[in-house]
């Protein structure tokens, strides 16, 4: 794998003509592999610090998946006495039906099934996030995402996304072959690797969206860009 420029290698999990049942356990087993490579941790700290003076907040997730990092947000904001108002979209109605599925009904998330381009929120959300998402899309698609996130957000934006890595994409798939990983996954986990960005090519896409943010590297190989208004 020459991991120089990003792939253009298609991801199992975009054929919309997947199996429910199936796709729903491989999202499942993401879930698994987002907490063991700690996934939810950039997003978090950059809550953090965005709502430090804030004691309720609206946000809005793109392509929430399993809902986890959603879970991991409400769980977050109710340890700091915050109230969080929290909604998600995502193309996939299977994984709308995943993610209420695992969501307890207490933590009151709104799932959605969208094209976040064709998506306008009846409300404009403070904060607009996304996580392990924007490799999926190219290039082109990544330019129209960050514009929709600066325009959408009300206070900032974040986007929490791999690092193109050869450390990264061998130790995953050294991992997924030994934790037996569903198959959609191991396949996925290492084309989502070759897929994703590198510093330089962020700082290009943002100059095409005509946006200043910053970009920060993050534990473990976790590339991130965001702006707070």
């Amino acid at each position: 794998m020459d991991l120089s420029v990003r792939s253009s290698e298609l991801e199992w999990m975009d054929d919309p003509a997947h199996d429910p049942e199936d796709f729903g356990r491989c999202l499942a087993d993401l879930a698994v592999v987002n907490r063991v490579t700690f996934a939810t941790r950039p997003t978090l700290r950059w809550l953090e610090r965005a709502t430090r003076e804030m004691g309720a907040f609206s946000l809005l997730d793109i392509g929430f998946g399993h809902g986890d990092m959603l879970r991991a947000i409400a769980r977050w904001a109710a340890k700091r006495g915050k109230r969080a108002t929290l909604s998600g979209i995502d193309l996939s109605p299977s994984s709308e039906r995943a993610a209420r599925l695992a969501t307890p009904p207490e933590l009151a998330i709104e799932y959605v099934t969208a094209d976040v381009f064709a998506y306008e929120p009846p409300i404009r959300p403070d904060f607009v996030v996304t996580a392990l998402m924007t490799h999926h899309l190219p290039d082109a698609n990544v330019v129209e995402l960050l514009r929709w996130m600066d325009r959408v957000a009300v206070r900032g934006w974040f986007n929490n996304d791999l690092h193109r890595h050869w450390v990264a994409y061998h130790a995953f798939r050294a991992m997924g072959g030994v934790a037996r990983w569903h198959t959609m996954v191991r396949h996925d986990g290492a084309v989502s690797i070759a897929r994703s960005f590198r510093r330089a090519e962020w700082e290009a896409l943002l100059a095409e969206a005509g946006i200043s943010a910053e970009i920060r590297w993050m534990t473990p190989f976790k590339l991130c860009v965001g702006r707070l208004k």
